[in-house]
Order: structure tokens, then C-alpha cells, then sequence
């Protein structure tokens, strides 16, 4: 096992640069003997089985979804979930031919780090309406489940992009600022590790990004206490994930900018604020009173009060 460390206000002599800043040392795979575990993929998982615990349990008895049915549910949309992330994080790579269709294996090997967060929320949502469809559910009941995961999950897993350091922003004196001195940091082009000669810390735009669904999750559970009607922290959800990708992206340099000096995921942002946003409340303002009628409540659970209707 390498060791790991993790160093605050570090001394490293540089002129000029930061005075104090975080080094961070930590080797992104933990080798238990020939076994090879990557923290991207270990943060995921303890992210999977907190949002789950946490997030879909505890609204899962609040809305009368089984347990069975919540795990059910919850195993697939993981499922789809990482699958659509990851692709759609490879579809925007400019060297998607040389490294991914002629190595297809590094398609599917997001524990590397790479996923693209807005290809989740499209898979989870398919994947979250079809389940509770099939199971005789509200889909919009499971699409709130979803987001509940989402929120108490993401920020779990952007420790694994702290570590892999593949999410940083630009060169910076901030206290808080992030070095990498480790030589397996997953670092993308353009960004050099700290070494006694040189040492270069960034914004650490992954923290940036748990902390805004931090704030997301904290609106969503102020919805969530007034007994919203299903499928309001849903659209809610997807409308403020996409202005935090918007401002948050600003922050992130480990991203080349494309048309307009906007990343990918800031048009993709922009196209579901201006698309997706409206077609979800429309859908939503046409299905929900009927879903409600034709899936209740499981019986002995709680219906919403009918002010909050």
C-alpha cells in the first residue's frame, strides 16, 4: 500500500506563488496486494450506499414506496445511471477515436475519473420512469427519489475527484488553493504537479461543485418539509443544477472552453434551461393530477395536505 498524506499550509518554497495553500499526496489507487483499488470508484460506492440510506429510505416511507420496490429501483437507475454519465462524458472528448472507440475498455473504466453528470441525470430519469411505471408507481415520485439520491450522493463522490485532482480550476494564491505532489495524480493536461523545484496550486473546482449541490440539497429539503406535490424536486432540481453548471464551470480549467468560450457542459446547461426546464414543467403540469388518481398512496401512509396541493 502507498502511503497517503495530506498536508495543510505546506512550506513550499516558490517565487512567485502561493504562501500556504493544501498539498495533497494521496496516490488515487489503493493497492491491497496485487488487487489495485481506485478511491474514485470506492467514493462511489460509499456515496451509492449514504444516498440510499440517507436520502431514498427515508423519503421512500414518507411517500409510501416499499422498500423492495425502492431498492429495486435504486439498483437499476445506478446502473443506467453510471452508463449514461460515463458516455457522455466520452462522446465530448477530442480524442474520443485514439483513446476510447480504438480502446473500448477505457469506455466503460469510469473509475478512472470522468463522468459527466448531466448524461446521469438523463439515463436516471428514463431509467427512474420506466421502473416505477413497471412497478405500479407515480414516476414522479421516483424522479423526486432520484434527485433526494443525487444531492446526498454527488458530494460524497467529488472527494474521489479531489483525490484523482481531475477537476481543477485555475492557478491560484487562495488559502485553499490545491497542489499534487503524488506523480500518480490523475491531473489533465496543462497542470503540473508540485515538485521542490516548482509548485503550482489550483482552485479546487471539484469542492466547488459539492458544495453547490450542497445548496441545492438544502432548498430541496425546504420543498420537501412544505409537502410539495410529487415531482417538484424533480424540475426544481434539474432547474438549479443547471445554473450551478453554468456559474460553477467558470471555475473549472481542467475543461477546454468550446464555441463562445463556454464548456460543453455550460450549453448543455443553457439547452436544459431553455429547453428541458419547460418541456419537464409541461410534462409534469399534464401528468401529474392523473398520476396521482392512478398510483395512490400505499394505505396506511400519509397523504399531502390539500393547502400544499
Amino acid at each position: 500500500m502507498r502511503p497517503a498524506e495530506l498536508r495543510i499550509m505546506s512550506a513550499v518554497p516558490v517565487s512567485p506563488g502561493p504562501v500556504g495553500f493544501i498539498t495533497i499526496n494521496v496516490d488515487p489507487v489503493l493497492n491491497l496486494g496485487p488487487l489495485p483499488i481506485h478511491w474514485y470508484g470506492v467514493m462511489y460506492a460509499v456515496a451509492f450506499l449514504a444516498a440510499y440510506q440517507f436520502g431514498v429510505l427515508p423519503y421512500a416511507k414518507r411517500r409510501g414506496l416499499p422498500k423492495a420496490i425502492a431498492e429495486k429501483i435504486c439498483v437499476w437507475t445506478i446502473i443506467f445511471g453510471l452508463l449514461g454519465g460515463r458516455l457522455y462524458y466520452v462522446v465530448q472528448q477530442p480524442d474520443l477515436w485514439q483513446n476510447y472507440i480504438l480502446h473500448p475498455i477505457n469506455i466503460i473504466a469510469f473509475w478512472q475519473g470522468g463522468m459527466a453528470f448531466f448524461g446521469a441525470i438523463i439515463a436516471g430519469f428514463i431509467t427512474l420512469a420506466i421502473c416505477a411505471w413497471r412497478y405500479g408507481y407515480n414516476p414522479w415520485i421516483a424522479l423526486d427519489g432520484g434527485v433526494v439520491f443525487a444531492v446526498v450522493g454527488q458530494p460524497i463522490g467529488r472527494i474521489g475527484n479531489v483525490i484523482n485532482g481531475d477537476i481543477l480550476g485555475a492557478p491560484s494564491n487562495l488559502p485553499w488553493a490545491t497542489a499534487y505532489s503524488n506523480p500518480h495524480a490523475i491531473l489533465q493536461t496543462g497542470f503540473s504537479l508540485c515538485t521542490p523545484a516548482q509548485c503550482i496550486a489550483y482552485q479546487p473546482a471539484a469542492v466547488y461543485e459539492a458544495l453547490g449541490t450542497i445548496g441545492i440539497g438544502l432548498i430541496l429539503w425546504l420543498l420537501f418539509r412544505r409537502n410539495v406535490r410529487p415531482g417538484v424536486l424533480a424540475v426544481t432540481y434539474v432547474a438549479l443544477y443547471a445554473i450551478s453548471q453554468l456559474i460553477l464551470f467558470e471555475f473549472r480549467k481542467s475543461e477546454p472552453p468550446g464555441p463562445l468560450g463556454l464548456r460543453e457542459a455550460q450549453w448543455t446547461s443553457i439547452a436544459t434551461l431553455v429547453i428541458g426546464v419547460p418541456l419537464l414543467s409541461l410534462l409534469w403540469r399534464r401528468t401529474n393530477s392523473r398520476f396521482e388518481k392512478r398510483f395512490p398512496a400505499e394505505p396506511g401512509t400519509a397523504q399531502e395536505p390539500a393547502a400544499a396541493r
